[in-house]
């Protein structure tokens, strides 16, 4: 009789986007890509030119009190200056996600055959979230400004969620982790008002991370179609909350005590602000409407994911 492998098990296998891609040529793929456009922060961006006088460290429109009262009380100059810890809070929260990254993805591959594709692209895009967390960490130590850690208690959340977390649920807190801040970039790199820097920084970013959404899609939809059903069911429920706590930890509001803002004020204004709320709604979008169309949101899960103010 012949053995049925995991790959033939899976084949013909449809969801709510079709048939499944085969894992080992989406990773074939994406290793070929990977060897066409990687780069080396290092070498490839100039980290001796100083700042530009007037040029912005993020678009004003993503700055997280834009639009507010505050915001229209304040000079030029300072909005700048938010902007300046807004990008170094953002690089902070960047570094802490992909080192839960790293370490999702290690337990991922710990039981697969280390000579696959699928395996070997998961090392490549370890070695890229590598890359990345050192460059966040030099923009930093670049701008002068301080590191931002996540909160204590949002600290030790994230240990927590990367030890219990289900292989469907790493997936998705990957995509969210990196879906919405790469809308904002996309919007960052091509804006001629930010600091080149940035915009260097931002640009390799959204290239290199293009590659790890379409990983993560590919292996999610797998995951939720194969995956037992309390892995299925543990996922809707973890990943709504980890959303909840990715919207808080987005903005750390010690940037408005060292912009010279009143914290508490500036806490309360983002909060009530629309256009804040838009942002983030917008920026999730097409991660929230793939992860409905593969059944991720449903059920307590979704009304968790409501409740961070990433889905409408």
């Amino acid at each position: 009789m012949a053995t049925v492998t995991d790959e033939d098990a899976v084949k013909g296998l449809r969801d709510a986007l079709g048939l499944l891609k085969d894992r080992e040529q989406v990773a074939q793929r994406l290793l070929a890509s990977s060897a066409r456009h990687s780069f080396d922060p290092d070498t490839e961006l100039d980290w001796d030119a100083p700042f530009e006088d007037g040029k912005w460290f993020w678009p004003p429109e993503l700055v997280s009190l834009y639009g507010t009262p505050m915001w229209r009380r304040m000079s030029e100059e300072q909005r700048i200056l938010l902007s300046r810890h807004e990008a170094a809070a953002l690089a902070s929260l960047g570094i802490w996600f992909e080192i839960i990254l790293m370490q999702l993805l290690a337990r991922h591959i710990y039981d697969q055959a280390a000579t696959s594709a699928h395996v070997r692209y998961a090392l490549t895009e370890i070695e890229d979230e590598c890359r990345h967390s050192k460059m966040f960490a030099r923009l930093i130590e670049h701008g002068g400004t301080p590191w931002y850690p996540v909160s204590r208690a949002h600290h030790h959340l994230g240990r927590l969620f990367k030890t219990v977390s289900t292989t469907p649920g790493s997936f998705t807190a990957t995509l969210l982790g990196e879906e919405v801040l790469d809308w904002m970039q996309r919007l960052t790199f091509p804006d001629e008002r930010v600091q080149p820097l940035i915009r260097g920084v931002t640009r390799i970013h959204v290239v290199e991370e293009a590659r790890h959404v379409r990983y993560a899609r590919e292996e999610l939809r797998r995951q939720m179609t194969t995956a037992p059903r309390w892995s299925r069911e543990f996922t809707r429920v973890s990943s709504g909350e980890f959303a909840r706590v990715f919207s808080v930890a987005f903005v750390n509001p010690d940037v408005y005590t060292h912009a010279g803002l009143d914290r508490r004020e500036a806490v309360a204004q983002v909060r009530a602000s629309g256009h804040r709320q838009e942002v983030m709604r917008t920026g999730a979008k097409r991660l929230t409407d793939f992860l409905d169309e593969i059944g991720v949101l449903r059920g307590a899960g979704r009304r968790l994911w409501r409740s961070s103010g990433l889905l409408a």
